[in-house]
Parts: C-alpha cells; structure tokens; sequence
C-alpha cells in the first residue's frame, strides 16, 4: 500500500503556485522571439541536422523584466518548497517518495488541505 503524507497547507499551496509560475514562464518563453537581443535570420547545414532561425526583433525591455518577475518568483518558491520544515520530518527513501507525490498532487487537494 502506498503510503500517504499529510502535506501542510503552506506547502501545498508553494507547490502549487511553483506549478504555475513555471506555466506562466513557458508559455511567455514560447510566445517571446527566439533571442533576447535582435539578430539577423540564419541557416547553418553543416551540423548533423539543419537549423534554421528567422530574424529576431529582440525582447523588449517590458518583457524582459516579466521573464525575470517570474524567474525570480520561480526560484523564491522552489527554494521555499525544497527548504520547508515538514522535510525535516521525513526521512531517507520516504523523503524522495513524499517529494515526488507533492509535486504530483492535483491542485483541488491544495485546496482542500485545512
């Protein structure tokens, strides 16, 4: 039978704001151009597959500073969610169990936690 941990609600709810901050960072990243800085388009088929890039107008100052808001944020709560207390009360192999199944639990558990 699996065990089962009794996550505390703060940490539920860094988990789960950790979970969408990196989903709000990967969809700007795909929305953004391919470089921060403008550069020209190139082509290069002399590695073992082609590659291909269109000109890049670069980011502009406004987006650059929302991708670091959210890398900032990121970092601040994965250090909040690894650094936690209840990691103290969990040992060994059930340490890497309990962390694999809080970042596997489903959002509407966060919210029910007391």
């Amino acid at each position: 039978m699996a065990k089962t941990y009794e996550f505390p609600s703060d940490l539920l709810a860094g988990q789960e704001e950790l979970h969408q901050v990196r989903a709000e960072l990967l969809a700007l990243l795909k929305r953004l151009p391919w470089s921060v800085e403008p550069l020209d388009a190139f082509s290069d088929d002399n590695g073992w597959r082609k590659v291909e890039r269109p000109a890049s107008p670069g980011w502009t100052p406004d987006e650059q500073a929302e991708v670091e808001k959210l890398r900032r944020r990121e970092r601040e709560l994965a250090v909040f969610v690894s650094c936690h207390r209840f990691w103290d009360e969990v040992t060994g192999a059930d340490r890497v169990d309990a962390r694999s199944r809080l970042k596997h639990t489903p959002a509407t558990l966060a919210e029910e936690a007391p």
